[in-house]
């Protein structure tokens, strides 16, 4: 049996993180393929502007505000959006933040934010999903990584360590989603120019313009594989170093940042209490 692909005839798209940088393009190409498409971002993160852009699109853009990390609210999310808009086929879980995690000012509270949002904010999600789409007997979902994931980068031990976590996720889930009908793909985009990446203190090789990073995913959900990864002449390179002894990884990645040149120049931040 082909395990199953998601279709705009047969159901919603639901986006979390769906208010700015790839979630909001990735819901206006959605709308634009003929989904119903439903947006889940924070109540103060509106997303009015792109309801009105995708106004006259084959499909449409439904607002479902929500906090990724509010386990009990996503639950009655989901709910609603399959009650209001009809089955949820495609579940994409981009929500994620990004917070720099400098090894001399090391705060309890950044990794924590960082994995309740990035990656509890996914389980928060797939598990309510996952259970209407096991009923079905099929799905699709949508999983956003981060090419941070191979191996770790400076300052990103919290980042790097949710993407990673979430590539570990989709690979142990495949087995059992597969007997499920249930397509998980994992989606590791190199550097994409969005708000997020503005943060990002490290060079970023290969930046991508957002709407041309979202078409890539699109057809990934249309015709690719569990890992989908772009753009090549970054993301290949990456994977390359990721399978050479860390020693040598270190040492090419100290090399290309300029890392050891880098003074220690972070505010340090009050220990948690």
């Amino acid at each position: 049996m082909t395990l199953y692909r998601a279709d705009p005839k047969h159901g919603v798209a639901w986006v979390t993180g769906g208010s700015s940088g790839i979630g909001r393009s990735l819901a206006r190409d959605l709308a634009s393929r003929g989904y119903a498409v439903a947006v889940t971002a924070l109540d103060d993160d509106p997303i009015d502007t792109l309801i009105v852009e995708t106004a006259q699109m084959p499909g449409s853009v439904t607002a479902f505000p929500c906090d990724v990390t509010d386990e009990p609210r996503m639950a009655r999310t989901v709910a609603a959006i399959e009650k209001e808009l009809g089955p949820i086929v495609l579940a994409v879980f981009n929500a994620g933040n990004y917070i720099s995690t400098p090894g001399e000012a090391l705060v309890v509270s950044d990794f924590r934010k960082s994995f309740e949002v990035n990656y509890f904010g996914i389980i928060n999600g797939l598990v309510p999903v996952v259970e209407h789409m096991r009923v079905r007997s099929r799905g699709h979902v949508v999983l956003v990584g981060s090419v941070t994931a191979y191996f770790g980068w400076p300052t990103t031990a919290a980042y790097g360590g949710t993407k990673a976590a979430i590539n570990i996720l989709a690979e142990s889930l495949k087995y059992d989603f597969d007997k499920m009908n249930i397509r998980v793909q994992v989606i590791n985009p190199g550097f994409v120019d969005t708000p997020l990446t503005e943060k990002n203190m490290l060079p970023m090789p290969g930046l991508m313009p957002v709407s041309r990073a979202t078409r890539r995913m699109v057809k990934a959900i249309k015709s690719g594989g569990f890992e989908v990864t772009f753009p090549y002449r970054t993301s290949w390179p990456l994977k390359f170093l990721s399978l050479l002894p860390r020693p040598i990884t270190r040492w090419v990645i100290i090399l290309t940042t300029s890392w050891k040149a880098r003074p220690l120049h972070y505010e340090r931040k009050p220990p948690n209490k």
